[in-house]
């Protein structure tokens, strides 16, 4: 049992640290073949996964074997605590219920060992380091203006904490969920509270737990130029407010672009 909801959990958990460390992530269906993961309560995991692995003919599959001289031969690792199960769960479970998913019953919380017994908690430098970045949430989704007027695009820079320029990308797939990517580099208008070396992570992860919201934003197969603007809530998530589509002919964005620099608001 133990060694059941071990795994379990870190196949959850895979999901949380791919977000947090820069992944571009996806789900696929576990393989039959997975026999260690053989009714644990879902179907579909992440990939790439905590380990890295992102093939799951070459790598998943044939890793997971490892589990199973465990299984077999009744040596356990140790549990989880209840602290790091309910880490994952609090980074989880809005975006699963984003997409309409409850979290799991399997990985109720309340079954792991408290922090004085033998567990594994979670990674406090870690945890420190995620706590302190902005982090993508669910959301309404942002209003998406055609053509704005200059002064509209002027006052959303005023209005909001930041603005930035960035390609969506949807790949055309024949099944599965839509994937949705960032498609090079995101350019900033004003930076606000945003970092550098975070944002196009950010606000790929964005796209990734609000589907429904990128499903209208980009055609399948297509790109689309977006000006991004929004704000980060007191608790450290993202908000996107307002979205300008940036088409070659919109030249009233160009222009609102090049006078913020000597803009006031």
């Amino acid at each position: 049992m133990v060694i059941f909801f071990t795994v379990a959990l870190l196949a959850v958990a895979s999901s949380v640290m791919a977000f947090d460390m820069g992944q571009s992530t996806r789900c696929v269906a576990i393989p039959n073949q997975m026999k260690v993961c053989k009714d644990v309560g879902y179907s579909e995991m992440r990939l790439p996964n905590f380990l890295g692995h992102s093939n799951l003919e070459g790598e998943v599959v044939p890793r997971s074997e490892d589990w199973r001289p465990l299984l077999q031969t009744g040596h356990f690792p140790n549990p989880p605590c209840r602290s790091l199960c309910v880490a994952v769960r609090d980074s989880c479970a809005p975006v699963l219920a984003c997409q309409g998913h409850p979290w799991p019953e399997a990985l109720d919380c309340d079954r792991f060992p408290a922090e004085e017994d033998m567990c594994l908690p979670p990674h406090a430098k870690f945890s420190h380091f995620a706590k302190d970045l902005p982090k993508p949430a669910c959301q309404n989704c942002p209003s998406v203006e055609d053509a704005p007027a200059m002064k509209t695009v002027l006052d959303a820079f005023c209005q909001h904490d930041f603005a930035v320029t960035a390609k969506f990308h949807r790949r055309r797939l024949p099944i599965g969920e839509p994937e949705f990517e960032v498609d090079g580099r995101v350019e900033f208008i004003r930076q606000g509270p945003l970092l550098p070396y975070d944002t196009q992570h950010l606000i790929q992860q964005w796209l990734l737990i609000n589907l429904r919201c990128a499903n209208v934003l980009v055609r399948p197969g297509r790109s689309q130029l977006y000006v991004l603007t929004g704000s980060v809530q007191p608790d450290g998530t993202l908000a996107l407010i307002r979205l300008f589509p940036w088409h070659k002919k919109d030249t009233n964005i160009a222009v609102a672009t090049r006078k913020w620099k000597h803009h006031r608001c």
